[in-house]
């Protein structure tokens, strides 16, 4: 079913007003917007030769100082006709999420632009301001005489932040994070860009709602010192009416407080366009390697055991993903993978759907670039369940675009969709659910350590789900031939680690055991928690953490709870109070934890405990450690 607004206050107020920024006669009051609790100002500042520029403010310090604003062919000669309020404040149901209902607050200002003598010509400065942040975008009005072409290649918009601060800085989306000053950076930075600034704040600029637009990274500003800059990967060309997307600010005094406010990205797209999506149902995944009929299905009867509710075809199973030749409509497995060739997928499809297990297939960008129109319909047939995309490209206006109409593409098959490789979310799925995940994240597929794991809360996990591929048996310990092979792909933390991440890590389709085969397990007593740990939750509560040290983080589905601490190399011992109980109701919490001293090959040991709201929970994480509770309540 549609989203649906289940709660409504709705106001607009229109100001008009004529200012010409060069003549320097202007309302203060008009030219300022603040958040509904009053905590974020966001001021528009007249330049000299009609030029935009803006700063923000958060609990009365300064957020973002003196900044430029404007796209090319918009960033001088303008005129400020009028300004547009209003405001908003309701309540949304997502198809699924990290919250069952997600509220849409804001105060909005539309600062209505003219060029100068070319009067017919209009474009909008829109900008709301949320209680988690600012955001605002250019908007190009259709004009009465119809559509007219706009070329863009440089967006002027620049946020330039007070000396001191420091940005949690990574060249591409799967890479690793540095705490840099703004100087000196060795390239472009990746969207979200998280920040702490030198009174204590902490703030992330980013990205929404980028669906039909040039990608947008951060550089600084060589001529203006702690300025970062938007850089566009190319020119977009357009017809009006349309909207760049949103530049998005957010501030807080905790950084788990971002994290807990991530639905800014989702509530900054549209609605959702999918009538009946009943079909699209969130899981647990696991890859099956042997690209054979037998393999198949004993992952079938493993994730049947283990209540995972999809399998997944990885690269190999129509031919070399990289040759042209390669025909994603027809079996054929690369021999190098699987030289017998004895993979018939229908057959286990159909022996899948028989267990109630789905199926997901793997496409190279090659074979969905050439093939899309033709496999689409193909796959629905077969009864495929999803499809995940391989090495797409990102960045381009053209590839962006065709990257979205190919996922509105596979939601008319009811085919869902998980995109690997660079690309990262702005909030599409909100709009188009059937996107379930993405990567554009350093996962296992790298191998991190835990340094990295506590990094990724507060800086990747703000713009949306990624697709981590959780391991569990792959690690020297369980595996020392592997551990002695040169670059092996080992774990470089600990099983409760792993585990916690399930529930520290939002993805609505979740890859478990990635490197893992079914014969890596022995039913340790441990995995009931990720048999039982869902996906997609009624609530979260992001309960403690700090960037690149630890996280804590509780989420409910139904009126079970589960929490998952992790810490980053170091061994720490946290305080978990479970003050996000309700109140007056015992709980018994099953705590699942490393201990060297296990009789279990995984070294995890299992207690249980009664707790209600006033309790506090010990939890001794083990260096590159973690620990995760069920909690259930008592009868």
């Amino acid at each position: 079913m549609m989203m649906k607004s289940v709660r409504l206050f709705f106001g607009i107020g229109l100001l008009m007003i004529g200012v010409c920024f060069a003549s320097g006669l202007q309302a203060a009051d008009s030219l300022s917007l603040a958040s509904p609790d009053g905590k974020i100002i966001f001021n528009l500042q007249p330049e000299e030769k009609g030029s935009l520029a803006y700063q923000a403010s958060y609990n009365k310090q300064p957020l973002v100082l003196h900044s430029a604003l404007g796209v090319e062919g918009w960033q001088q000669g303008l005129t400020l006709k009028r300004v547009e309020r209003k405001q908003q404040d309701l309540s949304w149901k997502p198809v699924y999420g990290e919250r069952s209902l997600i509220r849409d607050h804001f105060n909005e200002a539309s600062f209505v632009l003219w060029r100068r003598n070319q009067a017919q010509q209009e474009m909008k400065l829109q900008v709301r301001a949320y209680n988690e942040g600012l955001a605002f975008r250019y908007v190009f009005s259709e004009y009465s005489e119809g559509g007219q072409d706009i070329s863009i290649a440089r967006e002027y918009t620049s946020f330039a932040m007070p000396e001191g601060t420091k940005a949690w800085y990574t060249s591409h989306a799967q890479g690793s994070y540095q705490l840099l000053p703004l100087k000196n950076w060795p390239g472009a930075s990746e969207r979200p860009l998280t920040l702490q600034l030198p009174n204590g704040v902490y703030a992330a600029i980013g990205e929404a709602e980028m669906v039909d637009y040039s990608r947008t990274k951060f550089i600084l500003d060589p001529a203006s010192p702690h300025t970062i800059l938007c850089s566009m990967y190319g020119q977009v060309d357009l017809t009006s009416p349309f909207a760049t997307p949103w530049r998005v600010v957010m501030a807080a005094d905790k950084p788990t407080e971002l994290l807990a406010n991530n639905d800014l990205f989702l509530n900054l797209n549209e609605p959702c366009k999918i009538e009946n999506t009943s079909w699209i149902k969130p899981g647990k995944v696991m890859r099956e390697v042997t690209l054979s009929t037998k393999g198949s299905k004993e992952l079938v009867d493993f994730a049947v055991k283990r209540k995972l509710q999809y399998i997944h075809f990885d690269a190999g199973w129509y031919g070399l993903e990289y040759a042209k030749a390669s025909d994603a409509s027809k079996v054929n497995v690369d021999p190098r993978r699987n030289p017998k060739n004895d993979l018939d997928l229908q057959a286990v499809i159909r022996y899948a759907k028989s267990k109630g297990i789905g199926v997901f297939l793997y496409v190279n960008h090659r074979a969905l670039e050439n093939q899309l129109d033709e496999i689409l319909p193909l796959y629905q047939k077969w009864g495929v369940a999803g499809i995940k995309f391989g090495f797409v490209h990102v960045g381009s206006h053209r590839w962006t675009t065709w990257l979205h109409e190919a996922i509105k593409k596979c939601a008319q098959y009811h085919l869902m969709v998980d995109i690997h490789d660079e690309y990262r979310p702005t909030g599409f799925s909100r709009t188009y659910p059937n996107l379930l995940t993405q990567e554009g994240v350093r996962g296992n597929e790298e191998m991190p350590d835990a340094n990295n794991n506590t990094i990724l809360p507060f800086t990747r996990f703000l713009c949306g789900a990624a697709d981590y591929t959780i391991c569990y048996y792959h690690r020297p310990e369980l595996k020392p031939k592997l551990a002695e092979t040169q670059n092996a792909r080992v774990l470089k933390t600990t099983s409760m680690h792993q585990m916690a991440l399930s529930v520290v890590y939002y993805s609505p389709l979740q890859f478990m055991y990635w490197y893992d085969r079914p014969e890596d397990s022995r039913d340790e007593p441990e995995l009931e928690f990720f048999d039982r740990v869902p996906t997609v939750w009624d609530d979260t509560k992001v309960l403690d953490g700090a960037i690149g040290q630890y996280a804590v983080v509780a989420r409910r589905s139904g009126d079970a709870w589960f929490v998952g601490s992790i810490t980053n190399n170091d061994a720490r011992h946290l305080k978990i109070a479970c003050s996000f109980l309700p109140p007056g109701k015992k709980y018994r919490a099953k705590i699942y934890y490393d201990d060297p001293k296990s009789s279990v090959r995984t070294r995890v040991s299992i207690k249980q405990v009664t707790v209600d709201a006033g309790s506090v929970i010990d939890a001794p994480l083990l260096a590159s450690g973690g620990q995760a509770i069920w909690l259930q309540p008592e009868k």
